[in-house]
């Protein structure tokens, strides 16, 4: 499995840069790509302080391919990441990231920084996940819990576009669709997944979607990326808004090496009735292309 997803990595990123090689006669195109292995480990020996030795990576790919001639905008951004982490005492190597995701925001100006705009946001995993615990003779197990496709959101709609540059803007999209969709066999009798109801396989929201993106540089070769969407579902709890935050800190030591943090909180009811946070931190070989 690991395998087979490095090697889905390199093709798309080798596509992408075809795909770059062919389109890049047409004016306005500015495209570029990153593909990145994040590495850490702790190892410990007779340490009184306790500690248990791991080793994690994560493999990720960062693809924008953006538009503009005139009046029109057209923003484009593919993310790819799995990671995983293993630790001595633990029977399964289990997952720290694992995420495929599709961005794509076009805007037509209609004053100043202002765009009238229409978002697509598509997103789900590679493999399966798990719920962890121990059965009673306190061995560690695990149940499936989630899947590529369940769930999966698709959101879309029209709204505005507030945009300074491609790091700066600000999108408000007021009569958002989003669909949910999940294996319908993994649905429970009197409980919801992922928002599904039992027997089902897809959940249809209409609510206000709002997303910002700005990315700036700290210091010289210190680069923050921060990426906050909203959601207000109208038809069901719209006081319950879904919050997406990440923050991903890029300090470079030299062209293929750097310091990486990962940090991301999540809030959505229908998944999980808190917060749910991710962070990571580790040495990154980074590749770029174009």
């Amino acid at each position: 499995m690991k395998k087979k997803i490095i090697t889905s990595f390199l093709m798309l990123g080798s596509l992408l840069s075809f795909a770059q090689e062919k389109e890049e006669v047409k004016d306005g195109w500015i495209k570029k790509g990153n593909i990145s292995l994040l590495f850490n480990q702790s190892a410990f020996s007779n340490w009184l302080a306790g500690g248990e030795n791991n080793i994690s990576g994560t493999l990720g790919l960062n693809y924008d391919f953006n538009y503009k001639k005139g009046d029109n905008t057209w923003d484009n951004k593919i993310i790819g990441a799995y990671g995983l982490v293993r630790t001595k005492n633990s029977e399964f190597a289990k997952k720290t990231d694992d995420r495929i995701e599709l961005n794509s925001l076009y805007g037509r100006k209609a004053s100043g920084n202002w765009y009238y705009s229409g978002i697509l946001n598509f997103k789900t995993q590679f493999t399966e996940g798990y719920n962890y615990g121990t059965d009673a003779n306190g061995k560690e197990i695990r149940t499936s819990y989630t899947n590529f496709f369940s769930p999966a959101y698709l959101t879309f709609g029209p709204g505005m576009l507030w945009k300074k540059n491609d790091n700066l803007k600000v999108n408000i999209a007021p009569a958002t669709s989003r669909m949910v969709f999940v294996d319908k066999s993994r649905t429970l009798p009197d409980r919801k997944y992922f928002g599904v109801e039992e027997g089902k396989s897809m959940r249809y929201e209409l609510g206000m979607y709002t997303s910002a993106y700005y990315k700036f540089n700290l210091m010289e070769n210190v680069s923050l990326e921060n990426v906050l969407n909203l959601y207000s579902n109208y038809l069901d709890k719209p006081q319950n808004v879904d919050v997406d935050y990440q923050l991903n800190v890029v300090m470079k030591i030299n062209k293929y090496l750097s310091t990486n943090l990962a940090f991301q909180t999540i809030y959505d009811d229908n998944a999980y009735p808190g917060f749910q946070i991710r962070q990571v931190f580790g040495v990154g070989v980074n590749v770029g292309f174009c």
